[in-house]
This record gives structure tokens, sequence and C-alpha cells, in this order.
């Protein structure tokens, strides 16, 4: 796939920072209050979905069914815990390579966004130093479809005044993949192969990715 490179979405868990031991925390302490049992291979499910769909999935595992009032307050109180959580972070948090290349993309005049499902998403940025380089935020409060629905790429690259062919999307879930794909866009997958073989280009880190690389994959000779 070839484009002309001028803007960047990334995801945030698992690309620019590693949030999801605290969303596994929060999550497993709702569980247990539920009398769910949890565990973090049983977090690896909820990996790119909305809060919305992992208390669902999580209601699903106890054969569970609440009414729409009492979802909701679980959700609060669940959110409330991994707020307490997430307030400590800093950038020491943010995942290695990933500030570096953002930084080379500001320098080169790409356009950086965030594309995340998380509504906690400006507040993580603005804890770890990383604001001032994004151009647009778009996040859990400005989207009313999850991935793998593109929506949150869409209107990511709409709030950058560009085309998805023009952006690269970084992602670590295999939803957020199928969601850059179904919208157009050249994905980068951060992870496993295995779980990421939809995308058109798979690292193992953000470590392994520089802006000479980035254009070499999407510029094939």
């Amino acid at each position: 796939m070839s484009l002309e490179l001028k803007g960047c979405l990334f995801d945030m868990d698992g690309v620019i920072v590693d949030s999801a031991v605290h969303h596994f925390v929060a999550w497993k302490r709702l569980a247990d209050e539920l009398s769910i049992p949890f565990t973090e291979q049983d977090n690896h499910a909820l990996k790119g979905l909305s809060r919305v769909d992992s208390l669902e999935h999580i209601l699903r595992m106890g054969h569970l069914q609440l009414d729409e009032k009492t979802k909701l307050k679980l959700m609060a109180q669940k959110n409330a815990w991994y707020l307490d959580l997430i307030k400590g972070m800093r950038a020491k948090d943010i995942l290695p390579g990933a500030r570096e290349l953002i930084e080379e993309l500001v320098a080169e005049g790409i356009k950086v966004g965030l594309g995340s499902s998380s509504r906690n998403a400006q507040m993580i940025l603005d804890n770890v130093g990383l604001t001032p380089l994004f151009d647009t935020v778009v996040d859990g409060n400005h989207i009313t479809l999850s991935k793998p629905d593109p929506e949150v790429f869409l209107k990511g690259a709409q709030a950058l005044g560009l085309d998805p062919r023009q952006v690269v999307v970084f992602e670590d879930a295999e939803s957020g993949v199928k969601a850059a794909k179904t919208g157009g866009f050249f994905a980068v997958g951060v992870g496993s192969e295995e779980q990421l073989g939809q995308a058109d280009v798979v690292v193992s880190s953000m470590k392994e990715v520089t802006l000479r690389d980035l254009k070499s994959w999407v510029r094939p000779a």
C-alpha cells in the first residue's frame, strides 16, 4: 500500500502508555464484588473495547442481567477506581519509543492525533506531558461506536483535515486494527503477529519504529 504520509493516529493503551494493568485492577475489583471470577487472561478480551462493552462482557461471563441504572452505577464506580490509579502516571510511564517517534513526526511537520475508546485519554496525555505534541484528541467522549467500527479514526482524520489514505494508524488491539483497515487507513500493529495479522505492518514495540521506517513502509520501493 502506497500513500502520501501526512498524519498519524495513535491508540492510547498499549501504544503510548500501558495502563492495561490499571484497567485490570479496577475491572477485577468490580468483578469480585459481583462474585464473577476474572483473570488477567479474561482482561485481554477487553482490549480495545469501550467501558460499556467491557462491562457487558464481564456480565455475560457471570451470566448476569442488570438494569441500565445499575450498569451505569457500576461503570462509574469502576472508572472512579481507575482514575485513582492513573493519577500518578507521569512521563516515565510512556512506552519506550513512543515519545521519540511522535517528536520525529512533529519535527517533520506530520500531524499527530489520538484515536482511543478511553474516556480518560486526555487526562493521561496531560499527566505524562504529551498533550502539546498532539494536534487532536478523539476519545470515548467524542464517539458513539466502539472499535472495530472505524468512527474514532475517521473523526481523527477529519479533525486533522486529512483523508484516511494520508494517515497511518498505530494499534495494539485486533479490534483497533480492524477499525483502521475498515476505515481505509494504513495500519501498524504493535504486538504479536498472531493477533494483529490484519495490519499492514506488525512490530513488537514502538522502539522498532522510526520515521524512516514509516516512510519506507508506506512508500514501498
